[in-house]
């Protein structure tokens, strides 16, 4: 159970805009999970979008960050992972999450089929074609469209770039599990996040 937490409120203007600071927020606090994972793709920190659904902004303004322990949020030091948008971000201190909470959230990743040479390698691999092949194969595709919030996030592992896809569902009660290096629940053993204002 998630028993403290710390609040990151991105502040827009007229240079960065909140897409462009959900980017640069979300990216340095993945590397700063990865940093202190507890094992491959396993975080002790999960993540909570207070205002998803906004109707301004998808996301909202606020990031959450929450763990068991406050020494995890502590050892995280994510004021030095974003030094370089002090302007841009705000974070509180660490907090006792409130004993009332009620409702519990799910914070998962969606993906889905939308990256053309993605799908063509994938083929190159399954079909044993050239790419070219795969690419003229798959000309005129169009991938699923989805209403989701998305951050663009950079990949660690290479130079691309993709959507990273969040979807949330309410539920009543609290269920133990497992987050990645996003802060996510994981897929197999699905985690939650006290739900509160």
């Amino acid at each position: 159970m998630m028993k403290y937490y710390l609040d990151i409120t991105l502040l827009p203007d007229a240079e960065a805009n909140l897409g462009f600071l959900w980017q640069k927020v979300y990216q340095q606090v993945h590397l700063a999970l990865v940093e202190n994972r507890i094992a491959e793709n396993r975080s002790e920190i999960a993540v909570s979008f207070p205002k998803y659904g906004d109707k301004t902004f998808p996301l909202g303004d606020k990031l959450r960050l929450l763990a068991e322990e406050k020494n995890q949020l502590e050892q995280l030091k994510v004021g030095e992972w974003l030094n370089r948008l002090t302007d841009y971000a705000h974070i509180t201190s660490i907090k006792t999450v409130p004993s009332e909470v009620s409702e519990y959230a799910y914070f998962k990743r969606k993906q889905f089929d939308t990256n053309i040479e993605r799908l063509a390698r994938r083929r190159v691999k399954r079909k044993g074609e050239t790419f070219e092949q795969a690419m003229k194969h798959l000309k005129g595709f169009k991938g699923k469209e989805s209403g989701l919030p998305f951050i663009n996030i950079k990949s660690l592992s290479g130079s691309h770039s993709f959507r990273l896809f969040f979807e949330q569902k309410i539920v009543d009660i609290s269920e133990a599990g497992d987050f990645n290096c996003y802060g996510l629940s994981h897929e197999k053993k699905q985690a939650t996040v006290p739900w509160f204002e």
